[in-house]
């Protein structure tokens, strides 16, 4: 064998094997100096039949050998490599091997052929990823989907046993990478490790690693799926903005932090929200909803670096710059210690570009466009619309947000299944006790049907809330469950209400002139009949895709006490957004990274630290205390957590919005002067509400209102007034 013709199998040696694998045998067995080696032993041709993994039968055609003399050694050797190959397609195809030295040069090549093969058939089925890693013994549901994924696996079977628990179905798709199980778990099933075996679908032989333990755990007896309603108050948190409470943790894929730069990372994590616990709790929130917190490994050359958490990049773990999925659930569990609940933000529309399947998709279909970007219309309605074409509707959900966030196509079985379960994961692993759902009208809507139905079947309690960005009622109702609007079931039990958030935020611009402010309000809640379930909608006045509602400049706290006022006491389930409390500002025009800025104090050697009264200014010190105050209260009062609200439309008069909330014998008489002059109202006026009430304490200022003459309101004033006590 001439040196031309080494060469060329060591490349096709080196394009054959796994990248690694090759490499390491190439440069472990030289075999540059061929004529200095005699004497190999025949045996050689036995190993090759006996261990070859086949992967050498898928040479590529110029990888024919044409150096040996001695023909009968040639014809051992091709008929020794066709017959180890598994597929004897792909092995016919390997080119003859005819002409050139003599038997003891075909020897010597033929070592580093036999060692490349038994390294192969170490590293050919190697499973690198099952998801998910483990599940539970006694879910509701008793099948099971575990996603395979290592070199060939789809090459093999699985077999194991294990009592109460059967193979119900093995999926092989076009990539033979992948490997889907189906498990049903019977009720008899009890905790322990099943042990599967991956067997050669062809040979019969075990493919290495021969075996792969998946443990079935115990049902989790800790607090958690708890679900969050109107007696909750949401405290919106991005975690990267919100305090740093482990500094080691910063770097990761050599992604440093730049809190100067309004779209990078700035290093907050899950420590710094555990270390802030005692200021939430004293703040009075109930319930933590969290940005997402998954696996965003995004970083590359330009701006984006998914600081934010929307481009998930690994469904299973927390993002190593926030902590670990221990860390995670030890930070839920003291925020249950605490009396206090936890949403994840979860994202089934679309991935980061960089996620870990990305560069290997399980099948054709995994992505929409799995061509490459298309974007959105973001036309929402197409959705809902009874005229709309079947390409209308397509072109809104199928469609990618942007180039780095690939759309998932839902409406692939082997997707919905893995993504379904997920969720279920992370409500059973972390004892998480609801879900927001972010861009929920662009997924599939028979899948997001499904999905719904899959979790309150697992956990009755659970909440899951979907973003849906309309601002008006009718389409928001359509796509809360049991809607009147909707011909289908979407099974959604809470929708945002972005319909009352643009009113308030229209009406109460800080720019606005409007004649009776309130009236825009009114006019949404007037609107409720369309709703099937008015206690689960998700009222709020910002969050972290929109202008904050304080604004730079502003002076008073007039607009920001009868803000919160409402919030906190008009139907639905309140949510606030992390430093309102202490008169946090941004605006969209400026870019989403001013909306997340960092929290003061959270990050060590901070000038300022809001976290505490010393830090805060006199005006912050107003807003934080009335919040909190308002926030400790609501929690005593099942009135303004459920109960049935009488309003009275606000006329052009007095400009006065009144309401009341109203459950068994607890009353709360809500009063919200819109105009910029004081009001006398006549109590007269609410006689039904008021029945025999002589006196109201307001919640505010703690004093005592005479309901039997005229209520002097001042101008853009309030009173939270509760009448239970002084009937």
């Amino acid at each position: 064998m001439n040196v031309q013709s080494y060469s060329r199998m060591e490349q096709s040696i080196r394009k054959a094997s796994h990248p690694s694998e090759g490499e390491r045998l190439l440069s472990s067995n030289p075999v540059r100096d061929y004529r200095s080696v005699e004497n190999v032993s025949r045996c050689w041709l036995h190993s090759v039949r006996n261990a070859s993994c086949g992967r050498i039968a898928f040479l590529p055609s110029d990888a024919s050998l044409t150096g040996c003399k001695n023909v009968q050694c040639n014809f051992q050797m091709e008929q020794s490599i066709r017959k180890a190959s598994p597929n004897p397609s792909e092995g016919g195809g390997l080119p003859p091997l005819r002409g050139g030295l003599g038997e003891g040069a075909y020897k010597i090549l033929l070592l580093p052929i036999i060692l490349f093969c038994l390294s192969l058939s170490a590293a050919a089925a190697e499973i690198t990823r099952m998801e998910p890693a483990f599940w539970w013994a006694g879910m509701k549901n008793p099948e099971l989907q575990i996603m395979v994924y290592g070199k060939d696996i789809a090459r093999a079977d699985v077999q194991f046993d294990y009592p109460g628990v059967r193979l119900k179905e093995t999926v092989r798709t076009g990539n033979p990478n992948y490997l889907f199980i189906y498990l049903e778990i019977g009720k008899e099933a009890r905790p322990g490790l099943i042990k599967f075996t991956f067997t050669n679908v062809e040979t019969g032989r075990a493919p290495s690693p021969q075996t792969k333990t998946f443990e079935l755990k115990p049902r989790s007896t800790t607090i958690g799926a708890q679900g969050f309603n109107p007696s909750d108050v949401l405290y919106l948190i991005m975690p990267d903005r919100f305090a740093n409470g482990d500094p080691s943790n910063d770097v990761w894929d050599d992604e440093a932090i730049d809190r100067n730069e309004p779209f990078a990372r700035h290093g907050g994590d899950l420590a710094g929200i555990r270390a802030h616990l005692d200021y939430l709790e004293n703040l009075g929130v109930t319930t933590l909803w969290l940005n997402p917190v998954q696996e965003n490994k995004m970083n590359g050359t330009g701006k984006y670096k998914s600081y934010h958490g929307y481009a998930i990049t690994d469904f299973y773990s927390v993002d190593k710059r926030l902590g670990t999925n221990e860390e995670y659930r030890q930070l839920i569990e003291n925020i249950h210690q605490r009396g206090m609940k936890i949403v994840m933000d979860m994202i089934f529309n679309h991935c980061g570009s960089k996620h870990w399947w990305m560069n290997d998709l399980p099948c054709a279909d995994w992505l929409n466009h799995q061509e490459g970007f298309v974007p959105t219309t973001h036309n929402l309605y197409a959705v809902m619309d009874v005229h709309a074409p079947p390409s209308e509707i397509a072109a809104m959900t199928d469609g990618w947000f942007v180039p780095t966030m690939p759309d998932l196509n839902q409406r692939n079985r082997l997707l919905a299944d893995y993504l379904i379960q997920n969720s279920i994961w992370w409500i059973e692993y972390a004892r998480i006790d609801g879900i927001r759902h972010d861009t929920h009208p662009y997924a599939d809507f028979d899948f997001l049907a499904n999905w719904n139905r899959r979790v309150l079947e697992e956990f009755p309690d659970f909440n899951i809330v979907g973003e849906a960005w309309y601002l008006h009622s009718a389409p928001l109702s359509w796509w809360q469950r049991n809607s009147k609007l909707n011909g289908k079931q979407s099974n959604l039990k809470t929708s945002m209400d972005f319909s009352l958030m643009a009113a308030y935020n229209q009406a109460f611009d800080i720019h606005s002139t409007e004649h009776n402010p309130w009236r825009k309000v009114y006019e949404i809640i007037a609107q409720d009949f369309l709703y099937e379930d008015l206690d689960n909608l998700l009222v709020f006045l910002d969050n972290h895709d929109l202008s904050r509602f304080l604004k730079a400049g502003e002076t008073g706290l007039e607009r920001y006490k009868q803000a919160l006022a409402f919030l906190l006491t008009t139907r639905g389930i309140p949510q606030v957004y992390y430093g309102t409390e202490i008169l946090m500002t941004g605006e969209k025009k400026d870019g989403d990274g001013n909306l997340r800025k960092d929290f003061p104090g959270g990050w060590q050697g901070d000038s300022v630290n809001a976290f505490t009264a010393n830090g805060r200014t006199a005006l912050q010190n107003e807003a934080h205390d009335y919040l909190q105050k308002l926030l400790q209260w609501r929690k005593t009062n099942p009135a303004v957590a459920g109960g049935k609200l009488i309003h009275y439309a606000p006329d052009g008069q007095t400009e006065c919005y009144v309401y009341a909330r109203i459950k068994d014998n607890h009353k709360v008489l809500v009063i919200l002067n819109g105009s910029g002059k004081e009001q006398i109202l006549s109590p007269g006026k609410y006689v039904e509400v008021l029945g025999d009430a002589a006196l109201g304490k307001d919640v505010v200022s703690d004093k005592m209102i005479d309901l039997g003459k005229e209520i002097p309101v001042p101008a853009k004033g309030l009173f939270i007034l509760e009448l239970e006590d002084y009937e």
